[in-house]
């Protein structure tokens, strides 16, 4: 089933004209229905202003059955990437149930996949040592995991296209000991960079390596680039745009406990993360601290704020940023979309959670929702978006709320599956979306104890759902 919902109603004249939807439960069958000129036609004269449709019903593979559920290692938000494709092959990585570092490919829209249990055994009772991946331009995998700051854990496929791995390798050799958070960035002509952190949670910084195509080989770009100066570090998110602008945003945290995360900031490099700019154009120095950088949104701490969650951004200046928290006035942590438009920061919360939590600790936290994802496309003179998420509220769903323009308020929630996925957390195939707008996500049940807990859990299904947003919009 395929689950449609309206969140909220919006004040003002489009409330006045909104017509209520209620919940529809499509099979194949009304969705043919419901995308029909006739159907169309009489949502404008009821006075809806958008009608979320699907192009395709979401659409599951299996991969296999024996993913390691102990805890949310195969999951967490901040997997870059759990799935890349590169050319007409997809690729993911997973934990098995014996902690082996398991690949596989397959043909885009096939179901069978082609799967390699590797050499490598990971320690997947810790949910930060998750695997991050991605393809060059010349179709090499490139492979990081275990990783939490320990020395770095790195290869690549012997060959272009291969399941088989190398040995393991450095990448410069510089600041490789206390490595946390590899997340793999491809450029358009088929470069990578490789992002991590240096250091622990309260005093970690910033590095970026490039991997060079025609060179073969890593080569440093950044050595600290945010740096906590000892006292904090960033948890960040970044994004490549259209033109490799690469964008970066990121919360502080004064120490191990989630709840002192702060602020949330933003920086972008038009040359490969060499230099770097506030979205004014003013240029930064060579490092970022606390006190020089340009603050999209003002956040105290003990605010519930999440850290590492996703964003979009392109080349003519449009950025949107998702994370969640609470304001000062509730105490129902809400998803929230800051963004920029002329020439200043704003705020979108999408409003529709009813339950509140509270966040404090160290380790890998259980909690009642997932950090979101964001994805964002082109609508006519706006930017239409979607905040992928789960939420206890919501029988622990794979959910998407659905906005045709991101800087309004009428959000819409999806169900794109029935099933309860524990405390999933959302990743995904970000070159397939750049490529043919399908989001193809990272499927697994998986259960979480709070502060880095195991849990007794037997081994559960490895899928990838694709899914295909579609809006259709009245004059």
């Amino acid at each position: 089933m395929y689950k449609i919902e309206k969140s909220y109603a919006v004040s003002g004249p489009i409330a006045q004209k909104r017509c209520i939807l209620g919940v529809i439960k499509l099979n194949f069958r009304m969705r043919k229905l419901l995308l029909s000129k006739s159907v169309f036609c009489l949502c404008s004269v009821l006075g809806l202003m958008w009608l979320p449709a699907v192009a395709q019903l979401p659409k599951i593979s299996t991969i296999a059955s024996n993913g390691w559920a102990k805890n949310s290692v195969n999951t967490v938000v901040f997997r870059k990437n759990s799935l890349v494709t590169f050319r007409q092959t997809q690729y993911a990585a997973y934990y098995d149930d014996e902690q082996y570092m398991v690949l596989a490919k397959r043909k885009l829209g096939a179901t069978q996949w082609e799967v390699s249990r590797t050499q490598y055994q990971g320690d997947a009772a810790d949910a930060h040592k998750s695997i991050s991946i991605s393809v060059d331009g010349d179709g090499f995998l490139h492979v990081a995991w275990g990783q939490h700051n320990n020395q770095l854990n790195y290869c690549r496929s012997k060959s272009a296209g291969s399941l088989v791995l190398g040995i393991k390798a450095s990448m410069t050799g510089l600041k490789e000991n206390k490595v946390s958070y590899p997340e793999f960035y491809r450029l358009g002509k088929g470069d990578l960079l490789f992002f991590y952190r240096d250091g622990g949670s309260g005093n970690g910084n910033l590095m970026i390596n490039r991997y060079h195509r025609k060179l073969k080989r890593w080569l440093p770009v950044q050595d600290g680039l945010i740096d906590g100066e000892g006292k904090r570090s960033a948890y960040w998110q970044a994004f490549v745009d259209e033109e490799d602008g690469v964008h970066l945003s990121w919360v502080w945290r004064e120490s191990p406990d989630v709840a002192s995360n702060h602020d949330l900031c933003y920086a972008k490099s038009l040359d490969g993360g060499r230099t770097w700019q506030k979205s004014s154009g003013e240029k930064y120095a060579t490092t970022i601290t606390a006190e020089n950088a340009e603050y999209a949104y003002r956040i105290p701490q003990k605010s519930e704020l999440i850290n590492q969650t996703s964003m979009y951004a392109n080349a003519q200046g449009a950025i949107f940023i998702a994370s969640y928290w609470r304001n000062g006035q509730d105490d129902i942590p809400q998803y929230r979309v800051v963004y920029k438009q002329n020439d200043k920061w704003e705020l979108n919360t999408l409003k529709f959670r009813k339950t509140p939590f509270t966040l404090s600790g160290g380790g890998t936290k259980s909690i009642p929702i997932s950090r979101p994802q964001l994805v964002a496309w082109k609508n006519g003179p706006v930017h239409a978006a979607a905040v992928i998420f789960r939420d206890a509220e919501r029988q622990s769903k794979i959910s998407v709320a659905v906005n045709q323009d991101v800087t309004g308020e009428q959000w819409s929630v999806l169900d794109l599956g029935s099933e309860d996925v524990g405390n999933w957390e959302p990743s995904f195939d970000t070159q397939l979306w750049k490529r043919r707008r399908t989001l193809s996500l990272f499927v697994q049940k998986v259960i979480q104890i709070d502060g880095e807990g195991k849990a007794n859990a037997a081994a559960s299904k490895v899928q990838v759902l694709d899914w295909k947003p579609v809006f259709h919009t009245t004059n």
